[in-house]
Parts: structure tokens; sequence; C-alpha cells
């Protein structure tokens, strides 16, 4: 059976050198912290417009079911107003290329995150090892 080895003072001091915290590491740390804040915040933004997407979709599938003829409320603001259907359909399809477009933009900045967080993990784990956890 082998018997676990205990640090001498010497190996700790040097243990501690090693991988002591200089300044520029600790912006790459407060960097990553701002960064993933960052990235929670536009995941929850991102969820929000596309469960808005999804419910324009359902509405729009709805509205294909209406008479021609037919006033349909639309909700502007927090107002009602009965719009002819192919004008409620314009709207909504504007409505629709506007979350997808805020969709896109929100993806695309997220993986700008991840992108520099990643970079950000590989020079600080290179620096620490397992001394520091930046699983988020």
């Amino acid at each position: 059976m082998v018997q676990p080895r205990m640090l001498t003072k010497a190996d700790e001091t040097s243990a501690n050198d090693e991988n002591e915290v200089r300044r520029e590491d600790q912006e790459k740390i407060n960097r990553f912290s701002r960064l993933h804040q960052r990235q929670t915040v536009l995941d929850e933004q991102l969820k929000g417009k596309q469960k808005d997407k999804e419910d324009l979709e359902e509405v729009s599938m709805e509205l294909e079911l209406a008479d021609e003829d037919e006033l349909v409320p639309y909700k502007i603001g927090d107002s009602f107003f009965q719009l002819p259907l192919s004008d409620a359909q314009g709207m909504l399809s504007a409505s629709t290329e506007k979350i997808d477009t805020d969709v896109t933009k929100l993806e695309d900045s997220i993986g700008e995150l991840r992108e520099e967080m990643q970079q950000l993990k590989v020079a600080l784990y290179a620096r620490f090892g397992r001394s520091i956890n930046l699983e988020t």
C-alpha cells in the first residue's frame, strides 16, 4: 500500500510561487467573469425572443383560418386595434422579420462571447491548471 506523501514547507512555497496570481491573470479572470455575466443576460434575451417568435408563428397560422372580409384584433403596445386581415398579416410578417434579425444578432453576440471566453479559459488553465475553475 502506498502512503500519501505530505507536502513539505518548501513544496508548498514553490507551488504557491508557481501559481501566484499576477495582475494580468486577475484581469483575465475578471474579464471572463464579465463575459459570463453578459452571456447569461443575452441567453435570457434570446429565450424571450425565441418565445415571441413562436407566438407570432402561432398567431400567423391562426390568421390563415380567418375570413378575408373580417376585421381582426391586432395588439400595438397595450391596445388592440381592429384591422383588415391583410394589414394584420403584413404587420405580423414585419414583426417576425424584426425578431428574426434580433435573434440572429443575439446568436452572433453569444458566439463572439463564447469564443473570447474559450480563449481566456485556455490561457488561464495553462497558467493555473486544476487550481482554477472556470466551468460555467
